[in-house]
Parts: structure tokens; C-alpha cells; sequence
């Protein structure tokens, strides 16, 4: 069985759903429902973190992070798929190659608390990470996260990134990394940074938010870079004993990254 919620937790779920159904005036339609549900399972996500805490501590299990010290919260979306080492897994190849290719430094835009950050110093010990955020909080997390596993003089925080500040990396091996909530468009612009010609990119691209992002990125960059398109897939990984007993809803839950919509990555290299 799972480990029982934070008292808070339920008593916020409780008020939270007992509020929406009093606003009912007829039965609730399919979005209501929808809201209700992704509501529901992100409390019983957490619920499933709790567990995993409780039994491995806050210790990434598997993938190009594993052994990574955690923290017990995220910024933003689900922890316990993170602490599997199973969360946006779908780049791990992409990543590695990138890195046994020879890296100077990562300029990671959106970072959070430092999944990305910390761990990619932690797996190359020889690289910079420049990590930027806009959200206070999530840089304070990110120093948290580099300062307990012992990176913090190789991760440089900074606020918001300039779509001109990639020329101070050119000529460098570097890896750039960008997930902003649509923000992306704003952020990568060749016309203000030409030095990103030269660059290894991830982009997590976001037409949810920003209609046509996908295609402006592929637009931009098609003439300097060899484009792979990454779309999120089930995923295969070896389960904790506990998680393996838990009902098939759980194990989907552990993995379900809490996306409202399809973020495709791009994946561009250099045609240089």
C-alpha cells in the first residue's frame, strides 16, 4: 500500500472538490470531469512520492541520473517520476550521445528545480551548467538540489535568459536545453544569437501554449541543423518490488508525467 498523504494534502483535495461540486447547478460536462480526474491523480501521484521516499529516500533509482539526491517537491509537475529516473525518458539516448559527443557547458532555460542542471553535472563532471529561471522559487530549488549533491560550484544560476545572450558560448561545445512554457519562441532566435548555428539543442516545444511553436522552431533551424522530432512513449523501466504489486493504475500514475497536451521535443545537432 502506498504511504497515507500529508493531512494537508487530503484536507486540500477534499475542500478543493467539495467547492466544485457545490458550484454544480446540472450534471458536470466532459472538461469538468476531465479537471476532477488530473486532480485526483495528481493527489495519488504524490501519494505513490511519499511511498517512494519512505522506502528508497529522495535517491533517483535508474536512467543517466541514477543515484542523484533528490528533493521531496518539484516546481512544477510529477516527483515521482522523477525520483524513478524514468521522467522524459524519451531524451536519455539523445542525451548521452550528445554528452560522449564532448561538451564545454549546458545552458539549460527553464530549469526548475535542476533535474536537468544538476544532473547533467553530476553525469559530466568536467562541464558548466547555466541554469536560468524566472521563478525565484524554483532557482532557490535548484540551489538546494546542487548544493546536496555537491555541484554547486560547477551550476551558475541566473534569472531571465536574453534571446542575444547565447553569443556569450560561441565557439564553445555546448548543449542548450529549453523548456518555457511556450517561451521557447521568444528564447531561440538565430537572428539574435547566429552562435546557436554552432549549438547542440533540446526543446520542449509547447503549441498548447504558444499555437505554432513547433513549426517556428523546425523553421528556424532547418537551414543549421539536422531535426528529430521526439514524442512522448510509454514507458519500459524496471519497477521498485513495492511499485511491481501495486495496481496497473499505480504503475501508470508513477509515469504519467501530468501533461494536459501532447510537448513534442526537438532534438537538433549541427549540420556544421
Amino acid at each position: 500500500m502506498p504511504e497515507p498523504p500529508k493531512p494537508s494534502e487530503t484536507k486540500s483535495a477534499a475542500i478543493w472538490l467539495r467547492q466544485r461540486v457545490a458550484a454544480w447547478t446540472q450534471a458536470p460536462d466532459n472538461f469538468e470531469l476531465n479537471e476532477i480526474l488530473r486532480r485526483f491523480a495528481r493527489w495519488r501521484a504524490r501519494l505513490l512520492a511519499n511511498t517512494y521516499v519512505a522506502r528508497h529516500g529522495a535517491t533517483v533509482f535508474q536512467g543517466p541520473f541514477a543515484g542523484m539526491t533528490y528533493l521531496d517537491h518539484v516546481a512544477e509537475g510529477s516527483l515521482i517520476s522523477r525520483l524513478l529516473g524514468v521522467y522524459e525518458s524519451e531524451l536519455h539516448p539523445h542525451l548521452l550521445a550528445i554528452a560522449e559527443a564532448g561538451l564545454d557547458c549546458v545552458v539549460d532555460v527553464g530549469c526548475a528545480e535542476g533535474y536537468y542542471a544538476v544532473g547533467l553535472a553530476r553525469m559530466m563532471p568536467g562541464v558548466v551548467v547555466h541554469a536560468h529561471d524566472i521563478d525565484e522559487a524554483a532557482l532557490a530549488a535548484c540551489a538546494e538540489l546542487a548544493a546536496i549533491n555537491g555541484v554547486s560550484d560547477r551550476v551558475i544560476l541566473g534569472g531571465e535568459f536574453p534571446s542575444d545572450g547565447f553569443e556569450a558560448f560561441a565557439g564553445r561545445r555546448v548543449l542548450v536545453m529549453v523548456d518555457a512554457e511556450g517561451a521557447e519562441v521568444d528564447i531561440l532566435q538565430p537572428a539574435w544569437s547566429p552562435a546557436l548555428a554552432g549549438m547542440n539543442i533540446i526543446v520542449e516545444t509547447h503549441d498548447l501554449y504558444r499555437p505554432g511553436a513547433l513549426a517556428t522552431m523546425v523553421e528556424r533551424f532547418a537551414p543549421t541543423h539536422d531535426i528529430v522530432r521526439v514524442d512522448q512513449q510509454p514507458k519500459t523501466f524496471d519497477m521498485p518490488p513495492w511499485l511491481a504489486e501495486m495496481p496497473h493504475l499505480d504503475q501508470l500514475l508513477a509515469v504519467w508525467e501530468w501533461r494536459a497536451r501532447a510537448t513534442p521535443w526537438l532534438v537538433m545537432t549541427p549540420k556544421l
